[in-house]
C-alpha cells in the first residue's frame, strides 16, 4: 500500500485544514508515494519508537505530537528532534502526525475521554468559525436528482445531525453559445430559454475540490454555472473542546476517585472543590486553559484538561473545579483511537500500537 492512501484516509477524517495555526500536522518525514506494509502508532515520536518501528518492520509511523513544530536549520545530532528525523531518514521509515485537527473534529480526542469517563449528551465546546461554504449552482430540471446526489455524495449538506440538505429553487435561465459550442440543449448562436432549478446547499471547505469535481462530473452543461460563498457560520462538528454530562450528578469526591480510575491517574491537580455536584463535565485533551471561559459559560461543574500553570488555577473563582490530570494521561487513548480507526479501515496492512511509554513526566510516590 502505498503512504498515500493511508494519509487520503486520515485527512478526509481530519483535514488538514482544522490544525491549529501554530501546529505542524501531516507527512513529517518520508514520500507519500513510499510504500508501507505495516504502521506503528503513537502518542509521541522519540528515538526508542523509531527504534521499535525498524525492529518491527514498520515503514511508517503515525503520532499524535508532531516531531517537529518549528524549523530546523540543522542536522547535527544535537537534539531528540535531529536525531529522530535523522535515523527515520537513514532507515526509510516515514513519519506522519495527526495532532490538532484529531482534536478538533466532534469523534477525536476529546470524544475518546468523554466515552472513557461516561460522559454523553456531547458537543463541541468552542466551535471554529469561517470554515463553512455555500455552494449555488444552477441545473437544468431533468438532472437536478443527479446532481443532488452527486453533492450529497461528495460532502455537501451535512448541518449538524442532518444530512442531504440543500435548499432548491425553480425558474429560467437563458443562455446563448457561439460557434463553437455544442450545447446540451438549444442550437449555438440563439438564445435558449431553460426550465432550471438552483440548488444551494453547505459544505465544509475542507472538501472543496471533491465537491467541485463532482458537480462537473455529472452536470450536462459544456459551462457550469456555480457560485462559492464563504460562511461565518460555526460549524457545531469542528472546534476545540467538549462538553458532556454524567446521568446522574455525583459528589466531587467521587468524580475525583472516578476520573483517577476510568483515566489511569497517579495524581491530580485540582482547584479548591466548590461544595456542589458534578453533573455537568468539560474536557479538553493537552493543554486547554484557553478554554476556560467557555467551560464556565456552558455550565460546566468541573473542567477535565492538562497543562496548569500556578497563577491559571486562581481563574476558577469558585465557579468550577478545574482538574489538571496531565498532557499525557489525558491524550493517552488518542493511540487506541487511531488504532481502531485504521485497523478497521485497512485489512491489507498491520497496524502497531507501541510498547513504550512516551510520558516524559515521572512521578515520585
Amino acid at each position: 500500500m502505498k503512504i498515500a492512501a493511508i494519509i487520503s484516509f486520515l485527512e478526509g477524517l481530519a483535514p488538514l485544514a482544522y490544525q491549529e495555526e501554530y501546529d505542524n500536522s501531516g507527512l513529517i518525514v518520508g514520500r507519500p508515494d513510499g510504500e508501507v506494509n505495516a504502521a506503528l502508532i503513537s502518542l509521541d515520536c522519540t528515538e526508542a519508537v523509531v527504534d521499535e518501528a525498524i525492529a518491527t518492520g514498520c515503514q511508517l509511523i503515525i503520532s499524535h505530537h508532531p516531531i517537529v513544530f518549528k524549523g530546523l536549520k540543522k542536522f547535527n545530532h544535537a537534539t531528540y528532534v535531529e536525531r529522530v528525523v535523522e535515523k527515520a531518514i537513514r532507515h526509510n521509515v516515514a513519519i506522519y502526525a495527526i495532532h490538532t485537527n484529531l482534536d478538533n473534529i466532534a469523534t477525536g480526542v476529546n470524544a475518546r475521554i468523554c466515552s472513557v469517563i461516561g460522559l454523553s449528551n456531547t458537543r463541541i465546546l468552542a466551535p471554529k468559525s469561517n470554515l463553512l461554504k455555500k455552494l449555488i449552482t444552477f441545473v437544468p430540471q431533468s438532472h437536478a436528482d443527479v446532481v443532488r446526489e452527486a453533492l450529497f455524495n461528495a460532502g455537501t449538506g451535512n448541518i449538524g445531525n442532518y444530512y442531504e440538505v440543500s435548499f432548491n429553487i425553480q425558474g429560467v435561465g437563458t443562455f446563448k453559445g457561439n460557434e463553437n459550442t455544442t450545447p446540451h440543449v438549444g442550437e449555438p448562436g440563439k438564445r435558449h430559454h431553460e426550465d432550471e432549478v438552483r440548488i444551494e446547499s453547505i459544505y465544509t471547505a475542507a472538501y472543496e475540490n471533491k465537491i467541485i469535481n463532482a458537480l462537473i462530473n455529472v452536470h450536462p452543461y459544456e459551462e457550469v454555472a456555480y457560485d462559492l460563498i464563504p460562511l461565518t457560520n460555526q460549524n457545531q462538528q469542528v472546534g476545540s473542546g467538549m462538553i458532556g454530562e454524567f446521568e446522574t450528578a455525583m459528589a466531587e469526591a467521587d468524580f475525583m476517585k472516578l476520573l483517577k480510575e476510568r483515566m489511569h491517574l497517579q495524581v491530580i491537580r485540582h482547584t479548591d472543590f466548590i461544595n456542589k455536584p458534578i453533573k455537568k463535565v468539560a474536557v479538553c485533551g493537552g493543554a486547554g486553559g484557553f478554554l476556560l471561559k467557555r467551560a464556565i459559560a456552558a455550565g460546566a461543574d468541573a473542567f477535565v484538561t492538562a497543562d496548569y500553570k500556578y497563577h491559571e488555577f486562581f481563574d476558577a473563582e469558585g465557579k468550577i473545579l478545574i482538574t489538571d490530570i496531565g498532557h499525557f494521561e489525558s491524550e493517552q487513548f488518542t493511540q487506541q483511537l487511531l488504532f481502531e480507526i485504521l485497523s478497521n479501515k485497512f485489512t491489507t496492512f498491520a497496524v502497531r500500537l507501541t510498547t513504550i511509554n512516551t510520558n516524559p513526566v515521572k512521578y515520585y510516590i
